[in-house]
């Protein structure tokens, strides 16, 4: 499993190297939303740093669901899914590999981008520096968990017309714990309070995720493609 993983996630960086323009659309989207929050809601730097991490967390949740519509599309399409599920094994754990490696390159391509952004923007929301640390710290945690259930999302809906609005509709709702705990340990810092317990809860939501998703993904894309 090892193998595989580490084969799919430089094979998926590669192949974003070169369509450039592709991979830099989450980013770009997830840039300008939360440059226009400012000029919607005005100056008053105690309203942006009150908005700042919900705008940061749902931009960044938006931008993750933008890219991950096309993780399996495009091997499917080509037919390399097909060859590299049967190459796999037959068994769903014998897919794990597989799946863990296109989430991990879809973090390497969209999470870790935004969290290196992080503390621009809370400049920008006029945030204190423990509440960017904060922000980063969250993100970090949190952006994994869109990557998995992402995945999940797009393993479900292979191959469906209008998957992209299905798999918005079936994997928000599962990404807002992963939102309010990462909105809120970054509220919580700003205010003077400690955000251990948001920490933890989505460490575990992570963990959880971790745990659940890969495999109902593997078993989603052997039902597809079958």
């Amino acid at each position: 499993m090892t193998g595989v993983f580490a084969t799919l996630v430089a094979r998926d960086l590669r192949l974003a190297a070169r369509r450039r323009a592709d991979a830099l659309l989450p980013i770009a989207f997830f840039t300008v939303a939360i440059s226009l929050f400012p000029l919607g809601v005005g100056p008053e730097p105690q309203t942006l740093r009150l908005i700042a991490p919900g705008v940061v967390w749902v931009a960044a949740l938006l931008a993750a669901m933008l890219s991950v519509t096309q993780l399996y599309a495009g091997d499917l399409a080509d037919g390399s899914l097909e060859q590299m599920l049967i190459a796999s094994g037959p068994h769903v754990t014998d897919k794990l590999g597989l799946v863990l490696g296109k989430a991990a390159a879809h973090w390497l391509l969209t999470g870790v981008p935004l969290v290196v952004a992080a503390p621009l923007f809370g400049l920008m929301f006029d945030m204190r520096g423990e509440a960017i640390v904060s922000l980063a710290l969250t993100l970090l945690l949190g952006t994994p968990v869109l990557s998995l259930l992402g995945g999940l999302g797009a393993a479900l809906t292979l191959g469906l017309r209008g998957g992209a609005a299905l798999l918005i509709l079936l994997i928000v709702p599962l990404c807002v714990p992963a939102l309010i705990f990462g909105a809120g340990a970054v509220s919580a810092i700003d205010v003077g309070l400690s955000a251990r317990g948001h920490y933890s809860l989505l460490g575990a939501f992570l963990i959880f995720t971790a745990l659940i998703a890969p495999p109902a993904t593997a078993a989603a894309l052997r039902i597809a493609t079958e």
